[in-house]
């Protein structure tokens, strides 16, 4: 046998080959997208009577103590958001914290004011309600639930909003949806960058 017929007799095995890691990669990612989409949902939807309605379930690479912890870490709350916003003030008396942020938005011009109650509930809630500030309505609860052997939680989340200024309800949505998908990814991270210190 001739060095070219040797060649070409190992050319369609090299490419089977590489065309098999091919294959074998995009099924791979494609387990790893659907284990993702399994785990992590977010739906968004415009309320009748106004506002916005957010659910998710959000699998989270911690315990629900640590999650819960970086959750009602207050005066870091901007850390877990890429919308631009400051704490005003942090008031914590008998297990309520009163946070007063101001929050600017490219969609909604100047400075808007969200003062809520956050509120650690049994069976690991925490829940989240208006106050005062530049809404008519914001309600927001997350539900903790370890998974597994414990080193990772399920996070159920809820949350309505209305803004009391003029913007419409499908830009609010649309907002939301884009703000919700970096804030839980910017929750997971910071798990992480905890873990490994």
């Amino acid at each position: 046998m001739r060095l070219w017929d040797k060649r070409r007799a190992v050319l369609p095995v090299v490419l089977c080959l590489l065309c098999g890691q091919n294959i074998l990669s995009a099924f791979v990612a494609g387990l790893d997208n659907a284990w993702a989409a399994a785990t992590d949902r977010l739906d968004v939807t415009t309320e009748p009577r106004g506002g916005v309605r957010a659910r998710a379930t959000v699998l989270f690479p911690a315990n629900p103590a640590t999650v819960r912890v970086l959750l009602t870490d207050y005066q870091h709350w901007p850390d877990l958001f890429e919308t631009p916003m400051r704490v005003a003030e942090v008031n914590i008396h008998e297990g309520v914290a009163t946070v007063d942020l101001r929050i600017t938005h490219s969609v909604m011009p100047g400075e808007h004011r969200l003062v809520t109650e956050s509120r650690a509930l049994p069976n690991g809630v925490l829940s989240t309600d208006l106050k005062a500030g530049d809404f008519k309505r914001y309600h927001r609860v997350w539900t903790l639930q370890p998974v597994g052997d414990g080193t990772q939680t399920s996070a159920g989340f809820e949350l309505v909003v209305e803004p009391a200024f003029m913007v419409p309800d499908w830009l609010v949505a649309m907002v939301t949806r884009q703000e919700l998908e970096t804030h839980f990814r910017l929750v997971k991270q910071k798990l992480l960058e905890q873990a490994t210190r």
